[in-house]
């Protein structure tokens, strides 16, 4: 990447392993005229507990920052140096812009962030949304579709989890959450029509907690910043803001400011070039993608997450379903 001289030391300043990977800060010092080379990047590997587990994700997103990222619009993802993934053993790694300096997360997990910062989260994300909302090369050059034969494998799938999830809570899961569980299986298939429309869709980020945006520090003029690629596919664009608020919010939170993003949201798109997408469309998206993460704290459980996510997870996008109606959609 360097226009002349060279790397003559790197450094490890900080090591931070995260629940699903490693990521670890370099210090680099360079031999030779290195006029704006980077004094710090970020080395993303997957975490050795998971390494074999989660491999797809470091497919994912090694996919996303060398095919994806480069045609994004610029100044929403971090740079990416490189980033490798080996088939034969799995093993991937990225070199990633180090933002240390410039930006910080909102605030420490679990805290949800003020106000304003979601304001500029969800702004972010819209501008993102926008940049790939229905584009010519979603399921061609990037992403694929998920066939209708492909999602049945995949509720197949996801109900032997569910039974599994059940039996494990036992009295845990009330006889009202059982129900709804049972008709959202049964009626998944008709669920499914809204991402088998291929209609109003975009690359979704797919992991769209607040601690994936990366905003401004105080005095530093620059863009919100979005990271963790390694659950992007294409789909209903209300599945981010969902995942964002209804699954990681508790309801005095969330009910405090849904609506004033939901709105946000929307006149972002509407501003980048988004047309033919009113309003109560983005009601209605936004009410069948909580309903659908009532999968996700399933999903956690059977990939071994520990029960401080999936429990808390799953506590809340059912206080979500209830708040919204969620189940008229059955």
């Amino acid at each position: 990447m360097l226009d002349a001289g060279a790397v003559r030391e790197v450094k490890v300043l900080h090591q931070h392993p995260a629940i699903v990977s490693h990521v670890i800060r370099l210090g680099l010092r360079y031999v030779g005229e290195s006029t704006g080379a980077p004094q710090s990047i970020i080395l993303k590997m997957p975490h050795s507990a998971y390494a074999r587990t989660l491999a797809n994700s470091g497919r994912q997103e090694v996919a996303f920052y060398t095919r994806i990222a480069p045609n994004t619009p610029s100044q929403i993802v971090p740079r990416c140096y490189d980033g490798h993934f080996d088939e034969e053993s799995q093993a991937w790694h990225l070199l990633l812009e180090d933002l240390t300096e410039s930006h910080e997360v909102a605030a420490d997990w679990p805290l949800p962030p003020s106000r304003d910062q979601a304001l500029a989260i969800v702004t972010a994300l819209a501008q993102w949304h926008a940049a790939w909302w229905d584009h010519p090369s979603l399921g061609d050059t990037v992403g694929i579709w998920a066939s209708a034969d492909d999602s049945a494998r995949h509720m197949e799938m996801f109900a032997g989890h569910y039974d599994r999830f059940a039996d494990l809570l036992g009295s845990r899961l009330s006889e009202e959450r059982r129900i709804l569980y049972r008709r959202f299986i049964e009626n998944a298939e008709r669920l499914l029509q809204r991402y088998h429309s291929h209609c109003h869709v975009t690359v979704a980020h797919g992991d769209a907690h607040t601690w994936n945006f990366l905003l401004p520090r105080a005095g530093v003029t620059d863009a919100v910043r979005i990271f963790d690629f390694d659950q992007w596919r294409i789909n209903v664009p209300t599945n981010d803001l969902a995942y964002m608020m209804a699954v990681q919010w508790y309801p005095e939170r969330r009910q405090a400011l849904e609506r004033t993003l939901l709105n946000r949201y929307h006149e972002t798109l509407i501003a980048n070039g988004v047309t033919g997408y009113t309003r109560g469309a983005l009601d209605r998206d936004y009410r069948w993608s909580v309903l659908w993460h009532i999968t996700k704290p399933v999903w956690h459980w059977s990939i071994n997450l520990p029960p401080l996510i999936w429990w808390n997870n799953l506590e809340r996008v059912m206080m979500a379903v209830d708040d919204l109606g969620c189940e008229e959609l059955l």
